[in-house]
């Protein structure tokens, strides 16, 4: 730690333990610094800390002394450490997670990040770092109405756009603002199983709807919409690639669906999440591209899936109408975001260092894709058992299974070190004989032991079968 912390420590260790008594004259700080070997700004720091702090005062020509009156709860003397029982269960973590599709945090731009993040803080600063838009910092928002009307066609200023805490955020701000108790939401099925718990958070119906291989299906939707009579009030939807499916959504289905919204008032709720990694191809548009839709269109994003998880940034790009509700509804939520890191992000976008590293990124990930592909193809335990059709984007692959289930299938990995969430997390009801397989962010490498895992755990399934056949 530095050097004028250790000091103010030393000397509030001093204090306490009584060899520093209340009233006591501290040497000069050019004696102090002469007999600590160390330059005299880090005693004056030090010191001017523990005034600061109270534990000693500062006396007009004549020096500095122990304070009369020693603080209490003071903060200088705390230590934040971590309990035994919680290093130890960090330290037995072994499990190797297949998660649902995140990019890989360890190539993310963090050091481009954190220096942008302290040019932030000092700018900052200087304006007196008080409170701060509700609809986010406002440099970010109009940096993002630029970046996504040149990169996905949309046509919106930065009065049109919301900050929010990650997607999840975005869609639980949706919710709260704009639903109210007894309104129906159609969610795709199987589908993102938070969303849905977003849209209940407002005490709102959910009504679930079929995917097949073209996406949702809008005529079930039609159905739907007509039989509830004016009660679905919004459908939410996973266009670009299906969540968890990873299908496209056809044009066909695309213009039934806004058909269907212009006929019934529905919002359409659009959940971007991975628009930036499509490796075949031009991606489709976003459905909030479309001109004469825009104001029934909530239009959701978010960054995290180009940095890192842990970095909770999204937004919502809606009609104005629906901003200051939004906003409304913000202000007694959280009252704003983070703008220290809203800044920072500008700064990388408006610099192109967030669109080099998504350029970077998109090529790796593909190669991940196609290694996970060729080992699928090239193991006959895989190839027997394992089905799917590869998307042209995105960060994982929905895997089909034969003769076994997602659970037994979870049961097993388990028991070797490998965590995977069953198809069921994404179905209301029953089992559903699939898994979603993230790739991103593991290596090739990791790529290949998991599928060893795997391969393992089929072949105990090909055994368990084939002696409970020859029982009699």
């Amino acid at each position: 730690m530095p050097r004028q912390t250790q000091l103010s420590r030393a000397l509030v260790q001093e204090i306490q333990r009584g060899r520093l008594l209340p009233g006591s004259t501290l040497p000069g700080s050019r004696t102090l610094a002469a007999q600590l070997k160390v330059n005299r700004k880090v005693v004056v720091a030090a010191v001017d800390e523990l005034v600061a702090q109270g534990w000693l005062e500062a006396l007009p020509a004549r020096g500095t002394r122990v304070a009369l009156n020693l603080p209490t709860l003071a903060v200088a003397d705390a230590e934040g450490r971590r309990s035994v029982e919680t290093a130890l269960a960090q330290r037995r973590a072994t499990v190797v997670a297949m998660n649902d599709g995140v990019p890989d945090a360890r190539i993310a731009p963090v050091d481009e990040l954190a220096r942008a993040q302290r040019r932030a803080l000092r700018a900052l600063a200087r304006t007196g770092l008080g409170y701060g838009d509700t609809a986010g910092d406002p440099v970010l928002r109009d940096v993002l109405a630029g970046f996504v009307n040149h990169a996905r066609g949309l046509s919106c200023s930065s009065e049109e756009v919301v900050l929010t805490r990650g997607s999840q955020g975005a869609l639980s701000l949706f919710a709260l603002a704009m639903l109210e108790p007894g309104d129906t939401v159609a969610v795709e099925h199987p589908g993102y199983a938070p969303a849905w718990r977003a849209f209940q958070l407002a005490r709102a119906d959910v009504v679930h709807v079929a995917v097949d291989a073209d996406g949702l299906r809008t005529d079930e939707l039609e159905a739907q919409a007509r039989r509830l009579k004016g009660r679905l009030k919004a459908v939410y939807v996973t266009p670009h690639h299906q969540y968890p499916t990873t299908v496209a959504m056809s044009a066909e289905r695309r213009m039934h669906l806004r058909r269907i919204a212009e006929s019934f008032g529905l919002y359409i709720v659009e959940d971007d999440y991975d628009y930036e990694y499509h490796f075949e191809g031009a991606p489709l548009l976003p459905l909030a591209a479309t001109k004469d839709l825009s104001s029934r269109c909530i239009y959701i994003a978010s960054l995290s899936k180009l940095i890192a998880p842990a970095i909770r940034l999204g937004y919502i790009i809606a009609d104005r109408s629906v901003v200051a509700r939004l906003r409304a509804v913000r202000e007694l939520l959280d009252r704003q975001g983070d703008v220290v890191l809203e800044r920072a992000v500008a700064e990388l976008i408006e610099d192109g260092e967030l669109q080099r590293h998504a350029r970077r990124a998109r090529q790796l990930y593909r190669q991940r894709r196609d290694h996970l592909l060729q080992q699928l193809a090239s193991r006959s335990p895989l190839r027997s058992a394992i089905e799917c059709d590869p998307p042209g984007g995105g960060l994982a692959l929905w895997m089909r299974l034969r003769g076994l289930t997602s659970e037994e299938l979870a049961q097993r990995a388990r028991a070797r070190g490998l965590a995977l969430t069953p198809g069921s997390a994404h179905a209301a009801t029953g089992a559903v004989a699939a898994f979603r397989f993230g790739f991103a962010a593991h290596t090739s490498e990791e790529l290949s032991r998991i599928c060893d895992t795997l391969e393992a755990c089929l072949r105990t399934s090909a055994r368990t079968s084939k002696s409970t056949s020859c029982l009699p």
